[in-house]
């Protein structure tokens, strides 16, 4: 009791547990480990990470205090999508996708407040490009939506949302049909706050009551817009009502519980929650992203589905993408690409020298290959620095 597993013998996609690397602290989870593997591999010197998710046990799906899923998850799984370009590739037409949605969601927020309908082609377009840039390879998307400079952030949670959404989608495996409706759902469900009065929307004190119940208002504005939208998804209306309700009915417009939330309505839920958590909001400063995952986990089973907020967990991972990170040699990095097999192992794009020192150019690190420090040891991750500490785009990171 008290090691720290690191590796085991199967892949760690096929078993419960939740991240690559945990302390083994319970008897529960040692007989996990005996079901699902012959042999384990522990770390005497673990990774000292700046947040405390990825060092607390957690327990094997289902959580024992989030209870099983209430949803039909029949759809998740249904296809296996393969990565079709590398992320230093991909990253160029994901910067093509991200600002063309950023200009129409920019675009679209105008038209609304003028009285004007949305552009549905344009919106069409947006979300085609950006589904298409995740099904190649989700991680350059969601890498350049991290290190962008965020400007309104009516529009900028309005993007990030559709592209966690698309990203999620993708890694629970739905049907391309689904996970391009995840992309106008996080595009347009919040579109009624533009009917919100903007000193409401930048209001930095805490609401009154008064006003909570207008801001609330924003939901059915959001349906009322699309609904008078031509040309959009069918249920896409609907679906735009969802995003604010929780699991034990906790929630608004409607107050519904768990399976009549449904699936998709479930995912925006979580993701909408995260991006908020995570973003510089007018009233809130941002959270880094492994405290808001905590804070996910906390609430699975109350607010949100326990089944889904640990496959965000996993999606989103123990080192997210743009994370800032310490090597073992010194060296600092930013974290690129996932690894879902090597969860603490990463590709790591190297910025700077053990002295501190801009490289130029830079260099890229597979970690999962075995490659070699200065010191003779394997690279790895010592630990995770002040999320946003060093300032750094994704342009930057590839085209030197």
């Amino acid at each position: 009791m008290g090691m720290y597993v690191v590796e085991l013998d199967r892949p760690w996609t096929e078993t419960p547990f939740i991240f690559q690397g945990f302390y083994l602290e319970s008897d529960e989870q040692l007989e996990t480990l005996k079901q699902y593997c012959k042999t384990v591999f522990v770390d005497p010197d673990p990774p000292k990470l700046a947040e405390p998710i990825a060092l607390k046990p957690l327990a094997p799906r289902p959580a024992a205090s989030g209870g099983a899923s209430q949803l039909d998850l029949s759809r998740i799984g249904k296809v296996r999508y393969a990565e079709l370009a590398p992320v230093e590739r991909e990253v160029k037409q994901a910067e093509v996708a991200y600002k063309g949605t950023t200009d129409l969601a920019i675009e679209a927020v105008e038209a609304v407040r003028a009285g004007r309908t949305l552009d549905t082609p344009r919106v069409e377009q947006a979300v085609r490009g950006m589904t298409e840039s995740v099904l190649r390879n989700p991680d350059a998307l969601l890498l350049f939506s991290q290190l962008k400079e965020k400007g309104d952030y009516t529009t900028s949670h309005a993007v990030d949302v559709a592209v966690y959404m698309t990203a999620f989608g993708r890694f629970l495996q739905l049907p391309t049909e689904d996970i391009s409706l995840l992309g106008y759902l996080g595009l347009l469900q919040d579109v009624g706050k533009t009917r919100l009065p903007t000193e409401l929307l930048n209001k930095r004190n805490r609401l009154s009551e008064a006003e909570f119940a207008q801001a609330k208002q924003h939901v059915q504005y959001s349906v009322e817009i699309l609904q008078e939208t031509p040309g959009l998804p069918p249920g896409l209306p609907e679906l735009a009502v969802l995003h604010h309700e929780r699991q034990d009915g906790s929630g608004y417009p409607k107050g519904l519980k768990g399976r009549d939330i449904g699936l998709l309505g479930s995912i925006a839920g979580i993701v909408d929650t995260f991006d908020a958590l995570t973003a510089r909001r007018p009233y809130a400063e941002p959270v880094p992203p492994s405290a808001a995952l905590s804070m996910l986990y906390k609430w699975r089973g109350a607010f949100f589905d326990p089944v889904l907020v640990e496959q965000f967990i996993r999606c989103i991972g123990i080192f997210p993408l743009g994370s800032t990170v310490e090597l073992n040699s010194g060296e600092i990095g930013i974290v690129i690409a996932q690894n879902v097999e090597k969860r603490l192992q990463p590709r790591v794009m190297v910025i700077r020298d053990a002295a501190g020192n801009p490289l130029k150019p830079q260099k890229l690190l597979d970690l999962s290959r075995g490659l070699k420090a200065p010191n003779g040891e394997p690279y790895r991750i010592r630990r995770t620095l002040e999320y946003g500490r060093i300032p750094v785009t994704a342009e930057s990171l590839f085209n030197d």
